[in-house]
């Protein structure tokens, strides 16, 4: 099998799915623009070949790229970076080498909010109402509708980036002078607990590897308000939080991928309403969290999948895991060595998080673990005591 990995050194705990492939004898074909000296020594090692481009936005240069890879090692498999960036690139790229999976005429249902709507609704899952607005009037008539507050977004976007909440009309004023040059979409505010249903399908859509993860507080008020994250998977699901993620599954077709859906538990009504889909793994030390949550691989397994349609890992989600972020510009009543010693082994795993991922999820990351939800909370709230 022939498996060309677009920017494989990023994220960095994403190496491990190249190490994995490469361990099953597949041909790891790495595609970015980081020097090879640049990478980790397991990623080079896990790698058939290498082939630097200047540019990835460049899109001849990739191009260029997988017909060396084609000369040199016959039809290409598979090809993927599962990261949400890269997806249309990916898609692109699968159409114009007919190679399996998501391909470019299915591609704007799961990049653009407006028609991930439209999907809910067809599988009968309850959205913010909301739509695409072009200027003020537009705005101004659907407000007319749902009234404020209002959340505007990219209809197109990555995480948080350049999403606002919009209180009167003042500030929806504000926001129309200084909109950024792409569509927005407009919807009502939800005020309720955002939480996840996340996991692995197989090549005929069967659910291989599933859980679900609840968050202290949305990712839009982290990154706006400059604040601190954690959030915990769940040993149990709540039925209609799966029943709502398994018709999300179905309506999207999803296949021999991971999965990242997100939605709110409305705090008046508890009521389980969708918020958007992402067709790649979740963020950050998402994928490590599934490991420490139920003692598997999950790098081995998704490399399994890939090569023999089968997912080697049972599980019975035996802890909650949960990822305790800090700010390094934010004093602490407990340093590290404080929180190393109270808690020793239910700290299972703690780093340093890169750049573009710290408005999100902090500058430094704790993973911990506890079949005891109040042992959980209890740890996050020490970690994040503020003097």
């Amino acid at each position: 099998m022939n498996f060309v990995f677009l920017s494989p050194q990023f994220p960095p705990n994403y190496y491990r799915f190249c190490v994995q492939l490469n361990a099953l004898g597949v041909n790891v074909l790495g595609l970015a623009d980081e020097p090879y000296q640049n990478l980790r020594h397991e990623l080079q090692s896990a790698m058939k070949e290498y082939y630097l481009v200047n540019n990835m936005h460049r899109y001849d240069d990739l191009i260029r790229a997988l017909g060396h890879f084609t000369h040199r090692y016959g039809k290409i498999d598979r090809i993927d970076s599962l990261n949400e960036y890269w997806l249309e690139t990916e898609a692109r790229l699968r159409t114009d080498f007919n190679i399996q999976g998501i391909k470019l005429n299915e591609i704007e249902k799961i990049k653009r909010k407006s028609l991930m709507k439209e999907q809910f609704r067809q599988a009968g899952v309850p959205v913010a109402r909301g739509k695409v607005v072009h200027d003020l009037e537009s705005a101004n008539l659907l407000i007319s509708e749902i009234g404020f507050p209002v959340v505007a977004k990219p209809d197109i976007g990555v995480g948080a980036a350049k999403t606002y909440k919009i209180h009167n009309r003042v500030e929806l004023e504000d926001f129309f002078r200084q909109k950024p040059d792409v569509e927005y979409i407009m919807e009502e505010f939800i005020n309720g607990a955002i939480c996840s249903f996340d996991g692995i399908t197989d090549y005929d859509g069967n659910l291989v590897f599933y859980t679900s993860h609840q968050f202290s507080q949305g990712i839009m008020e982290t990154v706006n308000k400059d604040d601190l994250i954690y959030y915990y998977s769940l040993r149990q699901i709540p039925p209609d939080l799966e029943d709502a993620g398994r018709r999300v599954l179905k309506i999207f077709n999803v296949r021999e991928r991971f999965f990242h859906f997100e939605f709110f538990r409305a705090a008046d009504t508890n009521e389980i309403i969708a918020l958007e889909v992402n067709m790649r793994p979740p963020g950050g030390l998402t994928t490590d969290m599934f490991n420490y949550a139920n003692d598997i691989d999950v790098y081995t397994g998704w490399a399994e999948l890939m090569v023999n349609n089968q997912f080697g890992f049972s599980y019975s989600r035996p802890y909650y895991c949960a990822y305790i972020g800090r700010k390094n510009e934010l004093t602490y009543a407990h340093h590290h060595g404080e929180i190393i010693s109270q808690f020793g082994n239910r700290i299972v795993y703690f780093q340093s998080i890169e750049g573009v991922f710290r408005g999100a999820i902090g500058d430094f990351g704790y993973l911990v673990r506890s079949p005891d939800l109040t042992e959980v909370l209890a740890m996050a709230a020490f970690i994040r005591q503020k003097v």
